[in-house]
């Protein structure tokens, strides 16, 4: 089975963060039976032969990394077969005609998402998170004066966690590739 380990803070090869190569033999000595890295921040592709592997294997994949490397940011994982299944879906399609930046996907612990009211938007107005599953929302960002919203900043305020995000376009690209 597939899943994605999503590292927050994380800029491959930069200090306190791994190399692409530490990444990946942190997944299989933590026990994965495969990991690949995808693009340079912190986005991996691993395999487990059960779902109830994957969180065990991420944890200990993370305490790898702070050894080696000096980690200390948070691992969210999710499944790639969900991850799939939304990017078939197309859920940013009543946005199409809107005024967005960008169109992203957060990442936290899964426990955390009952704590979100949707949809949820920033004081701004440039940030609107409409839809959140298991450690996922969905969020789209306007520019509002020049400047664009961000959802990690307006998820964390609210979640009173650690949130990483990636762009929709990054999930896309990456379904795609390991499809």
């Amino acid at each position: 089975m597939k899943f994605v380990a999503f590292l927050r803070n994380v800029n491959l090869g930069q200090p306190r963060s791994p190399t692409r190569g530490q990444l990946e033999a942190a997944f299989l000595q933590a026990g994965a039976d495969a990991a690949a890295s995808f693009m340079t921040n912190g986005t991996l592709v691993f395999s487990v032969s059960r779902s109830r592997l994957a969180s065990g294997t991420a944890r200990r994949a993370r305490e790898i990394l702070s050894q080696v490397c000096g980690l200390q940011e948070p691992v969210f994982v999710q499944s790639f077969g969900y991850l799939a299944e939304l990017a078939a879906e197309d859920p940013f399609a009543p946005f199409a005609t809107a005024a967005v930046a960008e169109r992203c996907a957060s990442f936290f612990e899964p426990e955390a998402t009952a704590r979100l009211g949707l949809p949820l938007e920033s004081d701004r107005k440039d940030c609107l998170v409409f839809r959140a599953r298991a450690g996922l929302a969905l969020s789209i960002v306007r520019e509002v004066n020049g400047k664009i919203g961000y959802p990690t900043l307006v998820l964390e305020k609210t979640l009173g966690a650690p949130v990483t995000t990636r762009s929709w376009r990054t999930i896309l690209r990456l379904v795609k590739r390991h499809a």
